[in-house]
């Protein structure tokens, strides 16, 4: 699993499945519930970490028509409306929205993450969040039943969605945007992904925000001012570029990750009484 996790660690799926088709992902959800299979659904692994003994049963990546999208632009009403599939990653969805003159998912273009993941957790950066735009998702329960979800239906909060406490995977989402100028759009990019690039320990594989951002504070101060920056354990540590991510220095194990994680989460809870809570998730035995 760590050539499909952005931390670049993980131990090996039990099995590994590409479904390209709502049909095929029928299939493969109901013959694991047939053999009693557990099964993990996966995007661009960019909020996980994977175990080092890995991962149990079958683990589904979304592929074929996953990847598609379709923009209907209404010039009348000066807006536009978009489908993507849930194994679209985030930033080309945005370039090419971005490229057709479409604002309201700039926050995007830099998140390394795809759609569906994005849907399920609401991803948001600068300002901007999935909640802002999203029309409604399809998708597909534990028992193979494709269903569609209202934006309120799916009830988004702060990286967080109802579909966090259910077993359905999205396919598939719908946005609205607003139509204005490219080149502003474009520029806007450029410079999100400028304040990112400066901010942010990019050159390093980490899964982004290691924590959420607790109520009126930021877990990155706080893990400043606990006197972690640069903090290490094995081959993870803490940038001191931004200390809101935990990085992997070339080595790291999930296990290094994962204490490091455990090491931050005690640490600042003793010098600030706020406890810290993973925006990652575990995939695994830890």
């Amino acid at each position: 699993m760590s050539r499909h996790t952005t931390f670049r660690v993980g131990g090996p799926a039990e099995y590994f499945v590409t479904a390209d088709t709502t049909g095929e992902l029928q299939e493969v959800l109901l013959l694991c519930k047939r053999y009693k299979m557990p099964w993990t659904i996966l995007g661009n692994g960019s909020n996980v970490l994977v175990s080092d003994n890995g991962i149990k049963g079958v683990v589904i990546r979304l592929g074929g028509n996953f990847t598609a999208y379709e923009i209907k632009e209404d010039l009348c009403g000066g807006t536009a409306e978009a489908s993507a599939g849930a194994g679209i990653s985030l930033s080309f969805f945005a370039m090419k929205l971005a490229k057709r003159g479409f604002t309201g998912f700039e926050f995007a273009a830099g998140i390394p993450g795809s759609v569906g993941g994005a849907v399920v957790m609401n991803a948001g950066a600068y300002g901007g969040e999935i909640k802002d735009c999203i029309t409604k998702a399809e998708i597909v329960t534990e028992d193979g039943e494709c269903r569609f979800l209202s934006a309120d239906e799916l009830q988004l909060s702060y990286r967080h969605s109802i579909l966090m406490e259910k077993n359905w995977i999205v396919t598939r989402a719908w946005f609205s945007f607003s139509i204005g100028s490219k080149l502003y759009i474009l520029s806007n990019i450029e410079e999100l992904n400028r304040r990112r690039k400066e901010k942010q320990p990019l050159e390093l594989p980490s899964a982004g925000s290691t924590f959420k951002r607790p109520a009126g504070n930021y877990a990155g101060k706080l893990i400043m001012e606990a006197g972690l920056a640069g903090a290490r354990i094995g081959g993870a540590a803490v940038s001191e570029k931004h200390c809101g991510f935990v990085v992997n220095l070339g080595n790291a194990t999930a296990a290094d990750i994962y204490a490091l994680m455990r090491h931050i989460i005690v640490t600042v809870e003793e010098k600030s009484g706020i406890r810290l809570a993973p925006e990652v998730k575990l995939l695994g035995e830890f």
